[in-house]
Order: C-alpha cells, then structure tokens, then sequence
C-alpha cells in the first residue's frame, strides 16, 4: 500500500519504520527534514512539502504535534489540491475531540475519509509494535483500516465514532500528569524527611498505590537527568489543556489539574520544553 506519513518526531519515526517493515511504500515528510532522513535510509521517500506525500497515495498517516500543526499541513490550499477523492486521513496525535470532529468534517466535505487512532505508550512499545491503540471511526473503517493498524498494536481497539477515541486518550493522558506530580511530591517528601527511599518503593511496590511508571522515572530523579525524552514537557502541557478545556466542557470540576498545569509552566519556564515530562520533579523537588 502507498501511504503518506507526516509527523517523524519522537512517536512518528518508529511507526513510520514499522509500516516500511511491513511492506508499506512510504512517503514521509517532517518540518525538520533531519528528524526524516533516517526513514530514507531505511527504505521511505522524502518529501520536502506535505503535498509531495501524496503521489498515489491511499492513505495518510499524521502523526504532528497538535492542531495548528495539522491545520498547516493538511489544510492548505496545495495539500486539498494534490488530495485524490476519497482519500483517507487516518489521525493519530493527540487533539481533542472537538478538534478531531472539526478536522473530520472538513476532511469530509473535500470528499475524504477521516479516522482517528490515539495510542497509549511510548517510544519502545512503538518500535516493538505493542502500542494501545483506541480507533475512533465508523466500524466499516476500521475493519477495513485494521491491517494497518495491526503494525502498531496486535489488537487495535475499537471505541466508537470519531471524537470518542480522543476522549479516552485525553481521559488517560490526564492520568500521566496527574500520576507523576503526586510521585515527584511523595519522593521529595521521603528524601527531605531523610528516610530510606529504598524502603519507601519497597512499601510502595507492595501496595494498591504502586504504578510501573513511577519505576521507571525513578533513575531520572535520582540523577536529575531528564534528558533523551520519551514525552517531551511542552507536549505535556499541550495535553494538560485540552483536558481542562475538555473537563471544564463538561461541567467537571478540574482544580487538581490547575496544579499540575502551573508546575508544568514553571518547568518550560525554567527551560525544560524539550526535556522528559517527569522534569516536573526539578520545580516539586528543587536541588538545594
């Protein structure tokens, strides 16, 4: 299948390099062409616009940062041009649902089809192919869609129209900031009271509280390194705002996540935009 692939970043590369190892013919195209250029090596052409994806293409993979991004790429004038009828856009960033609705049905009246495919994971699950992903279309699209998307998750879920898979993708998301802030605040208190933190993750493994994730920051904490990002944190706050709009939308009361969002903002502002989201801990826990 020729399918066009925008958005090679942290996330998109890996996935892009799973469908060239699936057989896929591949188009890619990335604001920094850097960040491409190893996807040629490996078998995918470049492109140097959007539109130049789109040669034959039957499907369209985006995998951009957030809305503006996609509204640059895909709804320029050139990109609806060079679009053949009934092609396919199959999203997979994370946007809200009302971003997505909106997309759909502009994508709708060019005369394309449009699906939405959030994953759940990071950048190992995504080059092993272990992804979560949550499928939000019409069911005749995504069985239709579901070999494709196997290249990214053995069992691609089925959630239901478009807007209902970013719902849940948000809904999670929500628990990554939410989880790490109450980590980084639990650890900061064990290490200045000068207990143990052996002992505490220990008692911590042993309880309903315990989640991997805090096993797996853990190293970066302790050495203050939070760089080569799985999840870089201006995307955190990204998403931290869509689902207080979101929440706030739907009459939720949101408070516990206005925290996390001012200690997000005091970490880009202390220049950690492109490190690990779990830098968050340097503005819970500042080094002495």
């Amino acid at each position: 299948m020729r399918i066009a692939f925008l958005g090679t970043g942290l996330m998109g590369r890996p996935l892009a390099e799973r469908l060239i190892s699936a057989g896929h013919d591949l188009t890619v195209y990335n604001r920094t062409r850097e960040k491409a250029e190893p996807l040629g090596a490996a078998g995918a052409k470049l492109a140097a616009f959007p539109a130049e994806t789109l040669a034959g293409a039957e499907l369209v993979v985006l995998m951009l940062a957030d809305a503006p991004a996609i509204e640059e790429c895909v709804f320029s004038p050139k990109f609806l041009a060079a679009a053949s009828p009934r092609l396919t856009l199959l999203q997979m960033g994370t946007i809200s649902s009302r971003q997505n609705l909106a997309f759909m049905k502009r994508w709708e009246a060019q005369g394309g089809e449009y699906l939405e495919a959030p994953v759940l994971g990071s950048i190992p699950q995504a080059r092993n192919g272990t992804l979560v992903v949550m499928v939000g279309s019409r069911r005749d699209q995504y069985e239709r869609w579901h070999p494709v998307l196997q290249a990214f998750s053995p069992d691609p879920q089925y959630i239901g129209p478009v807007g209902k898979a970013s719902a849940l993708k948000l809904a999670l998301n929500q628990l990554i900031a939410a989880q790490t802030a109450a980590f980084a605040l639990s650890l900061g208190l064990v290490r200045r009271a000068g207990l143990d933190i052996s002992q505490f993750m220990k008692i911590l493994r042993s309880s309903s509280l315990f989640a991997p994730t805090f096993e797996q920051k853990l190293p970066r904490y302790f050495r203050r390194d939070f760089s080569a990002p799985n999840f870089p944190t201006r995307l955190l706050l990204k998403d931290v705002l869509l689902i207080l709009e979101e929440g706030q939308a739907a009459g939720l009361q949101t408070a516990a996540l206005e925290g996390v969002r001012e200690l997000v903002e005091k970490a880009l502002d202390r220049g950690l935009a492109e490190a690990d989201y779990s830098s968050i801990y340097e503005v819970i826990d500042p080094p002495a």
